[in-house]
């Protein structure tokens, strides 16, 4: 049996998917997507450093701390740590992300800078339905009004968001212009400019994270879906905001999109 870290790639490769489509890691489908949709160097980097400022600014501000509850770390010998804010988030500029080296090759363009990072993470949240709700009186603050989920090729794994939403947004008879906040799993800055350009959105919307994405704050394994509903309530509950598109791409070539629209 030969192993893969699923971080990247497949752990456990079916043979007969991989004669079929390939088993590429998860960075070199980022690749496929910038070499397949001319995204180049300079605008994977402009938009991770974009994240990296949006993520700072809700550090600073105090913005993302309302979503984050702080740790208790014990340690051998010292006092216990307490982690309140993401540790993953990294200031940096334009020219020093220019100068990282490529992951994928002298023509690539996929660098540590323009990727999200592997950390770890937990999140809770608690969905109920309408009877629930008026069994235990409850209030809900957020409805999910409709999610979808879509396949893509393996090898461009990352485009999943994109027919994902599309679908979504067509069994709710709504339009993209509709949501005021695009919640998009950033696994890479050429797989989130392929997915919003396709979907034709400019790569500076602000709509887009507005409080940064996975290549500031990380990509923890089973727990970013959570993440980006949780930001997207939060943002829902604090603005004027009244819809959130909450979407990412799934491993192995699917994508997922939910709507949330504020009670």
């Amino acid at each position: 049996v030969k192993m893969y870290d699923t971080s990247i790639g497949w752990r456990f490769v079916n043979k007969k998917l991989d004669a079929q489509y390939g088993s590429e890691g998860m960075i070199q489908t980022a690749q496929n997507i910038a070499t397949d949709f001319n995204i180049s160097r300079e605008d994977q980097d402009a938009f991770a450093h974009w994240s990296q400022e949006k993520a700072h600014k809700a550090q600073q501000n105090g913005t993302l701390a309302r979503e984050i509850v702080s740790v208790m770390v014990p340690q051998r010998k010292k006092d216990p740590i307490e982690v309140s804010q993401d540790e993953h988030p990294r200031l940096t500029s334009l020219e020093k992300l220019s100068t990282l080296r490529s992951l994928t090759g002298e023509n690539g363009s996929i660098t540590a800078g323009n990727a999200s990072g592997v950390n770890d993470g937990a999140a809770a949240l608690l969905i109920t339905s309408e009877d629930a709700v008026k069994k235990f009186n409850l209030t809900p603050k957020v409805k999910i009004l409709g999610m979808a989920t879509a396949g893509v090729l393996p090898r461009i794994m990352g485009m999943g968001p994109v027919p994902a939403t599309q679908k979504v947004l067509a069994k709710l008879g709504l339009r993209l212009d509709e949501m005021d906040i695009i919640e998009l799993n950033e696994a890479f800055a050429a797989q989130s400019l392929g997915c919003t350009r396709k979907l034709g959105l400019e790569d500076n919307d602000p709509r887009i994270n507005p409080l940064g994405g996975a290549i500031a704050l990380g990509h923890p394994l089973g727990m970013s879906g959570a993440r980006i509903v949780t930001s997207a309530f939060y943002q829902l509950q604090h603005s004027n905001a009244k819809k959130a598109l909450c979407t990412m791409c799934i491993g192995v070539g699917q994508g997922i999109a939910m709507v949330l629209e504020k009670v």
